[in-house]
């Protein structure tokens, strides 16, 4: 019987770079672009909503109660604003 000559296993290499996606998930690399709104705890819902768009003019907000269950689907053009019974944000407003 014949043995057969085992070639060692080699990854393919790749021929064009790997993208990189650094800040938001494929997104540009630039830096360019507000992701979240620190200074915006604290203030009423609508001043918060008012304050995003004028940042981010396509943004869609969502006012949501603290203690609600939220979807864990990643939207860039989302904002969710968490607020208490008197509608202050309460967490820092992400898109997302």
């Amino acid at each position: 019987m014949e043995e057969e000559k085992q070639q060692p296993h080699q990854q393919p290499t790749p021929t064009l770079p790997l993208p990189r996606f650094y800040g938001q998930l494929g997104g540009s690399n630039d830096g360019a672009g507000k992701s979240e709104w620190p200074e915006l705890v604290g203030k009423s819902a609508e001043e918060a909503e008012r304050k995003i768009k004028e940042e981010m003019p396509g943004a869609k907000i969502h006012v949501v109660p603290s203690d609600h269950y939220i979807t864990m689907d990643f939207r860039l053009e989302r904002v969710r604003l968490f607020v208490d019974s008197a509608g202050i944000v309460e967490k820092v407003p992400r898109t997302g």
